[in-house]
């Protein structure tokens, strides 16, 4: 781990790098998922089977894209008992915190206007989960079952095929979170497909969930088509801590985000040199015998870095500026900070709240704004699976009240139709 202190000339140029390290696009990948979107716009199912032949290495007959209803009861026999009360767990602490985030559609009277919001859910939603180099039930959980508390009375999933069936984690996550449909497809065409419709896929109103830069960038040139959560890149967690910290608990959190990916990111803020040069041993101590070893050590090795700060108002700073996915405060007292962190994803408080709390048990969703847009993201929630209507009635009595100063206002910017509509109830 780089350990940077205020005294180095490198101490702004490396946080400035951080700050605006927001992933780009290059022009190839986006020039590869352009094609593939008209390919399955214009193709449909076709073109769905051809893409996943190519890029998944597998061929599917378009009655095979949907899993069905026998695939699902088989996947709990697939996984133990206590794996299965785990995931069960897992969506009553979920389900709880998100059912505090409803709102309701309002009203209230202005005279005798009637003025207020109609809040509803969308009518279909598609939740996007990753294959690979894991499995991620806990995401499925965390995008479906916002969804469900919400309302949507159409949920979707599709993740990649794999040779040997989809993951019986996934198809057990996606029947405890309420999933409707589920489609063995991924990739680029996966969203194409959610966003435009297929004779098999029907289209979806929003598309959520993590992916990689094919996904992301698929979302991010299709917004508009369809609604999107956000773009998010790769996983990140930033610890501000004291010289009372542990450095064994830090340095096990900063690995705890970089097994997710080589590109995954973590950053140590702190008020004491000597604890940033333990936590930066015990890493390489702690990084042996992981499972995800060389993940992890590529994740440390290319983006980690450790600033060493004089003051905790100043860490608090360096923390604002970076405006990470994930913000662990492993400080005395951290409640006393709250009020000063302005941008981050997720707030863990503490020295005992590990990031992997927060991952699957705690409730909050763990589906966060990452390279830098928490600073004007916000995490995925009940929110993202509704719309509102504004709601406008008016009494003649009412409109005659205001009825001057709309056609004034309408007349200044040159809308006479504007002003004749008003006038026109009183003719």
């Amino acid at each position: 781990m780089k350990i940077v202190t205020q005294a180095d000339r490198s101490f702004l140029p490396s946080l400035k790098k951080i700050a605006l390290r927001g992933r780009t696009t290059g022009a190839a990948v986006e020039k590869t998922v352009q094609a593939i979107l008209r390919g399955v716009e214009q193709g449909g199912d076709k073109a769905i089977l051809r893409y996943t032949k190519q890029f998944d290495k597998v061929a599917l007959k378009p009655d095979a894209l949907r899993v069905t209803p026998e695939e699902i009861k088989n996947a709990y026999f697939h996984i133990r008992k206590d794996e299965g009360d785990a995931l069960r767990l897992a969506a009553q602490r979920i389900t709880s915190f998100h059912e505090r985030q409803r709102t309701k559609t309002w009203m209230y009277q202005d005279g005798d206007a009637t003025l207020g919001q109609l809040v509803g859910p969308v009518d279909a939603v598609g939740v996007y989960v990753p294959g690979g180099k894991a499995v991620y039930p806990s995401s499925v959980l965390m995008c479906a079952i916002p969804a469900k508390v919400a309302g949507v009375p159409r949920i979707v999933m599709v993740t990649p095929p794999q040779k040997g069936g989809i993951n019986p984690y996934l198809l057990v996550a996606a029947d405890i979170a309420g999933v409707t449909e589920i489609y063995r497809v991924g990739g680029v065409q996966a969203v194409a497909a959610l966003a435009y419709g297929t004779n098999t896929i029907a289209r979806v109103d929003k598309i959520v969930g993590p992916g990689n830069i094919y996904v992301a960038t698929a979302k991010r040139l299709l917004y508009g088509t369809v609604g999107i959560d956000m773009v998010a890149g790769p996983s990140e967690l930033l610890v501000v801590a004291d010289a009372d910290a542990k450095p064994a608990h830090v340095a096990a959190d900063l690995l705890c985000e970089a097994e997710h990916d080589e590109d995954a990111q973590v950053f140590l803020v702190t008020t004491s040199e000597r604890l940033a040069k333990d936590v930066s041993k015990l890493i390489e101590s702690q990084l042996k015998g992981l499972q995800r070893e060389k993940i992890a050590s590529k994740s440390i090795a290319r983006h980690s870095v450790a600033f060493v700060v004089t003051t905790m108002d100043e860490a608090i700073e360096v923390a604002n500026e970076i405006a990470a996915e994930h913000l662990t405060l492993s400080v005395d007292n951290p409640f006393d900070y709250l009020g000063k962190i302005r941008h981050a994803g997720a707030l863990f408080l503490g020295r005992y709240t590990p990031p992997s709390v927060a991952d699957y048990v705690a409730g909050p969703n763990h589906v966060l704004p990452t390279g830098g847009t928490a600073r004007f993201f916000s995490p995925l929630s009940v929110n993202d699976y509704v719309k509102v209507s504004n709601i406008v009635h008016y009494t003649k009595q009412e409109l005659a009240k205001i009825k001057d100063p709309l056609i004034r206002l309408a007349q200044i910017e040159g809308f006479d139709a504007h002003a004749k509509s008003a006038q026109s109830r009183f003719s």
